[in-house]
């Protein structure tokens, strides 16, 4: 079995990550520090990651005639779960209504990377070269802890758009 280019196994083992601290959250009740805490390193995690994927693979996904619809696409869920986050943060952690948007949040979010990665990462592998592919690599490993900070500085909503 071949070595999975590095953008895509930087990309995946975000999404792990990110399913991870998904289901923790699920698995939390009411307003407890450890939902907020977990809830707060998801934010950080899907907005920094988000941002880091938009400025390295898609990017260059949106230059190519046969990836630019795929990218179109994930940007535009992108921007949904954003919003989503955006909502959560207003929304009493102990309501119902929260746990409603959450889980509506988390079914979206889901759906959304196993999509990536079930479709749109194939694809745009038979289209790259190995040598873009590790090239996205590295932009995206530079850019993420910078959009990190940038997700600390900056909740949903406050100026992307």
């Amino acid at each position: 079995m071949a070595k999975q280019p590095r953008i895509f196994a930087d990309l995946i083992a975000d999404h792990d990550r990110q399913r991870d601290l998904i289901a923790k959250i699920d698995a939390t009740s009411g307003d407890s520090p450890e939902r907020r805490d977990l809830f707060e390193q998801l934010r950080l995690e899907l907005q920094s990651h988000a941002a880091a994927e938009e400025e390295s693979l898609y990017a260059t996904m949106l230059a190519n005639p046969e990836l630019r619809e795929d990218a179109r696409h994930s940007v535009s869920e992108h921007k949904e779960v954003d919003d989503l986050l955006g909502e959560l943060m207003d929304i009493e952690m102990s309501s119902s209504a929260w746990l409603s948007k959450f889980r509506a949040m988390k079914d979206r979010y889901l759906h959304h990377i196993d999509e990536e990665e079930e479709e749109m990462f194939p694809t745009a592998e038979k289209e790259l070269s190995s040598e873009e592919e590790e090239r996205l690599g590295k932009i995206f490993e530079k850019r993420k802890p910078k959009e990190l900070e940038r997700a600390e500085a900056h909740p949903p909503g406050d100026e992307r758009e």
